[in-house]
């Protein structure tokens, strides 16, 4: 039995749809969801649907019972400080994992540990807590250390569709890994799928080469066939633009010292392999995904 968290959202949707492909049929799946009627109606029929969040003692209970493997995504609250949002969400998830006995964990986490920038990366910084508190349970456990992905760019699709600009906070020319989700998803199958790994370590998912924003924006321009350019945003601008609009203070702070943290090579602490990188190109990726969503 495998118990899926967040299985409608970018990274959970695309690992539920790969394992109904391919798990043998005597692996159970279930999956932790707040709306059942998000799953598609041929997802839900093959699938045990265990309602509520999975931040809620009661609901991981009765979703870890059982259970050999767990897929353990956060999806951040906003609202909360970063520690809160992350460790303290897991928590209870940390005491059903032990008290159920669960073999494997997969979490989704980031790249940084074991850089000068680690102790000071905000929201990643809570996130390898988070690692940490999975790993003291006795659990194996893989964490996915990621970089940015792909998909953070559809947050921009008005502007690159409007003004052919997208932002960050990073220096233009400086390269780091990014990813795609489906890329995550893989990963994550793989390891639900052969558990026969001990002991607790990251891996790393690094797309399949390192990108600039600059070079992001060439490229985008050559896929969407109009030009496209990146701005430079300042961090006191981000901070104001999102505490202006409802988020926790703190947790925004999180959010402007993981990006100051890449800027200063967070991302750049785990050398490329082969094992390392992951197949779907920015190209493929702009194709398939930001062209529709940019031009539609």
């Amino acid at each position: 039995m495998i118990a899926i968290t967040a299985p409608t959202g970018n990274i959970g949707s695309h690992l539920l749809s790969r394992l109904l492909r391919s798990a043998p049929p005597e692996e159970g799946l279930r999956v932790v969801v707040r709306d059942p009627a998000r799953l598609p109606d041929e997802v839900r029929e093959r699938v045990e649907v265990i309602t509520g969040s999975h931040g809620d003692p009661e609901v991981v209970d009765r979703a870890f019972a059982g259970a050999d493997a767990v897929f353990w995504l956060v999806p951040p609250d906003s609202s909360l400080t970063p520690e809160a949002a992350y460790s303290g969400f897991t928590r209870p998830a940390a005491q059903a994992l032990a008290a159920h006995g669960v073999g494997h964990v997969v979490g989704v986490s980031a790249l940084g540990r074991g850089t000068p920038v680690a102790d000071r990366a905000g929201l990643v910084t809570a996130s390898l807590a988070m690692d940490d508190l999975i790993a003291s349970t006795g659990v194996a456990h893989r964490a996915l250390a990621c970089p940015s992905f792909f998909e953070n760019l559809l947050e921009e699709a008005d502007s690159i569709r409007e003004k052919g600009v997208f932002t960050d906070l990073v220096d233009a020319n400086r390269k780091a890994p990014m990813v795609a989700v489906t890329d995550i998803a893989a990963a994550a199958a793989a390891l639900l799928l052969d558990r026969t790994w001990t002991g607790a370590d990251s891996v790393p998912v690094l797309g399949p080469r390192d990108l600039s924003p600059a070079d992001l924006a060439r490229i985008m321009t050559e896929q969407l066939g109009r030009p496209v350019r990146y701005e430079r945003q300042s961090y006191d601008d981000l901070y104001s633009a999102l505490v202006g609009h409802g988020l926790d203070a703190a947790f925004v702070q999180g959010i402007v010292d993981m990006k100051r943290a890449k800027d200063d090579g967070l991302d750049a602490g785990v050398p490329r392999t082969d094992e390392s990188s992951s197949p779907t190109s920015f190209e493929q990726w702009c194709v398939q995904v930001l062209k529709p969503a940019v031009l539609t």
